[in-house]
């Protein structure tokens, strides 16, 4: 389900297609692409079972094309407000070593 970056950042209700119809799903506040949502009873329904399986619906967050002047402006101060903090803001900024780095200079000091 694409999403914008405003509904990933400040979390979003959306509406999305199922078999049966249309669905609503809850979008939580910093919500990363790749987040999977289940969708309980919404997917194919089993042949032999005869019960409805799950959804699984997976969010990618799309970055916004043919931007206004004054949108461009509103992205700029928003990456100014950062500062030199932001790596804070970025959850895939560390990697896997970084935190052994930081766990080992947290025992050994």
């Amino acid at each position: 389900m694409p999403i914008r970056f405003s509904q990933a950042a400040l979390g979003a209700e959306l509406e999305v297609p199922t078999l049966g119809g249309e669905a609503m799903i809850k979008i939580p506040p910093e919500t990363q692409t790749g987040k999977m949502f289940k969708l309980r009873g919404k997917g194919v329904t089993n042949v032999r079972s005869g019960h409805a399986g799950d959804l699984i619906c997976r969010v990618v967050v799309e970055t916004p094309v043919r931007l206004s002047k004054q949108q461009k402006d509103l992205l700029q101060q928003f990456e100014a407000s950062f500062g030199d903090d932001a790596a804070a803001h970025t959850p895939r900024a560390t990697t896997w070593l970084d935190g052994v780095k930081q766990f080992w200079e947290r025992v050994t000091s």
